[in-house]
């Protein structure tokens, strides 16, 4: 719902601050008085393209505000976070500010954002008819749409949505398949001889670690034995004399003539010493241990460097890290079996593309036997709508045609236009491209109120929609619109009395002049001003008593 609309320095406009009712609200005043100024200051507000002609003479910007109140789960809300957009409050402030060069700024909540997304969350929040840009109905994608949320088969299009993301991942595998398997083949010589090489070092995860230590500790081996035997030699003293054995064993003996009462107060000394043992003991067994196992045959070093050294020959050749070259040569392995066993993968591929598309084209055709089906029963309730709309001429059709498989999607084969033939006869056409601008308000709004139930739109702007008719037809427009508000906020610029009686809100556009300025003004009406406006609008400049009797029976 549109709550309130602010505009400054636009045309005729200084500044205005306009709040809408829910329902019908209805705009009416003479011609020239500056209704399409309104128009056009929302367009702004909803990202339409910005004009320079529309800043106000004398000023360098125009600012136009509009506050929306959109249910909770509104599509809106949707969009926004897509764009990774942050909402504090679920009313949203859409505002334009243009120069008067012709550049413009466009905020959401004080945000600024791209004129692009103004438009597209605009869209979602409003539509207006009469402006007759390719938007809204107007807009042939999104016939489909409504159709199907008029259809209520959600769970059909749901399904096709499916069945299509396994067709075309099918497709797009089998495509991935053959071009790596023509180039695999391309390239089977080279595979077969890196194969080769690397079969040769038959590499291994964490063996190329292994290999380094074992080379820095052979490259070592004449200073390791030095210092362990250097090392030994120390712990045990020469010949067994001395060493760190013997000095601990001496430092025991000390101890042991200590009378016992006194040999508590050493007890933390006499563990030391028994775990100094203990650890020198365990250090020369470490040392007897690797020096059994070392291997010090100078041939293992060649043996070791030559392997270490192929794997950084071959990890160079195929620009990868050494310990990449296990991953290589199963890629290479891979490749290889692909063109041993290309053309049968292949096979499985046609067949799982055959059966996922067999399968979409039964969604497919079930969703369309859906959507001819509704198609008649929308094209009789609209149909029905249009005699009392001066329309009894025209007829109304939803065209369906199955498109070329190329074309195909997630939302099925259907290619779903909105086809109107203002004349018994005549060849349907495209909606915007047939009628005639009242024609086509009036055509928008019988497909409004019969398609009422199923857009998520909760505002309409209907412009020259009573164009060309009066009686019974401005009447009936009249009924249709307050029908059509019991759903949504609709606001309604007429110069129909009969369409000006029916409305919850009635607001006035006036034009004064002073001096050499002239300014577009709105003003909520009272009753009483109502009253006179729908005289006026029935009678002319002056307004008779006949015209006042004729306003209470409108507004009764």
């Amino acid at each position: 719902m549109l709550l309130s609309l602010t505009i400054s320095n636009v045309v005729l406009i200084d500044r205005l601050e306009l709040a809408f009712d829910n329902g019908l609200c209805v705009l009416t005043g003479q011609t020239g008085a500056g209704k399409s100024i309104l128009l056009d200051s929302l367009g702004l507000a909803l990202g339409a393209r910005a004009e320079s002609r529309l800043v106000r003479q004398g000023t360098d910007k125009a600012t136009v505000t509009a506050v929306f109140d959109p249910a909770p789960n509104h599509p809106i809300f949707a969009l926004l976070q897509e764009r990774d957009f942050t909402l504090e409050d679920e009313l949203l402030v859409f505002r334009r500010v243009l120069n008067s060069d012709g550049r413009s700024r466009a905020y959401i909540n004080d945000t600024p954002v791209s004129a692009n997304l103004l438009r597209q969350a605009g869209d979602l929040l409003i539509e207006i008819q009469g402006q007759f840009e390719q938007r809204g109905l107007l807009d042939q994608s999104n016939h489909r749409n409504l159709l199907d949320a008029a259809s209520e088969n959600d769970h059909l299009v749901s399904q096709v949505q499916t069945l299509w993301t396994h067709w075309s991942g099918a497709i797009k595998e089998r495509a991935e398949a053959d071009e790596k398997l023509a180039q695999a083949q391309r390239e089977e010589t080279f595979l077969r001889h890196a194969l080769e090489e690397l079969d040769v070092l038959s590499p291994e995860d964490g063996e190329l670690e292994g290999l380094s230590s074992q080379r820095q500790l052979l490259m070592h081996s004449e200073k390791l034995v030095q210092a362990m035997n250097a090392c030994t030699q120390t712990l045990t003293g020469d010949s067994g004399v001395g060493g760190a054995e013997n000095a601990i064993a001496g430092a025991q003996g000390h101890l042991l003539g200590i009378p016992e009462s006194a040999r508590d107060r050493l007890k933390p000394v006499v563990e030391a010493l028994d775990r100094a043992t203990f650890e020198v003991q365990e250090a020369l067994s470490s040392l007897q241990a690797i020096s059994s196992d070392l291997d010090l045959d100078p041939t293992k070093l060649q043996e070791i460097e030559e392997r270490y050294f192929l794997y950084q020959d071959l990890a160079r050749k195929h620009r990868v890290e050494p310990e990449q070259l296990v991953g290589v040569r199963d890629s290479v392995f891979n490749q290889l079996r692909l063109i041993d066993t290309g053309n049968e993968h292949l096979q499985e591929l046609d067949k799982r593309c055959e059966e996922t598309r067999v399968k979409y084209v039964k969604a497919a055709e079930k969703l369309s036997q859906t959507r001819h089906k509704k198609a008649m029963e929308l094209d009789k309730a609209i149909n029905t709508e249009l005699p009392p709309l001066k329309l009894e001429r025209a007829a109304f059709k939803t065209g369906i045609e199955i498109q070329d498989e190329e074309n195909w999607g997630r939302h099925g084969w259907d290619q779903v236009s909105f086809l109107v033939a203002t004349n018994p006869g005549s060849a349907p056409g495209p909606l915007g491209k047939i009628a005639s601008g009242g024609e086509l308000a009036r055509f928008l709004l019988a497909l409004k109120v019969v398609m009422a139930k199923v857009s998520p739109i909760d505002c309409l702007v209907f412009d020259e929609v009573d164009a060309g008719i009066g009686g019974a037809t401005a009447h009936a427009v009249g009924e249709r619109l307050a029908r059509l508000a019991e759903e949504r906020q609709i606001l309604v610029i007429t110069h129909s009395p009969q369409v000006a009686a029916k409305g919850r809100q009635h607001l006035m556009v006036a034009k004064s002049a002073e001096g050499e300025t002239t300014t577009t003004t709105v003003f909520a009406l009272t009753d009483q001003q109502r009253r006179e406006e729908v005289a006026r609008m029935l009678s002319g400049a002056e307004i008779t008593n006949e015209a006042r009797s004729a306003a209470d029976s409108l507004l009764g």
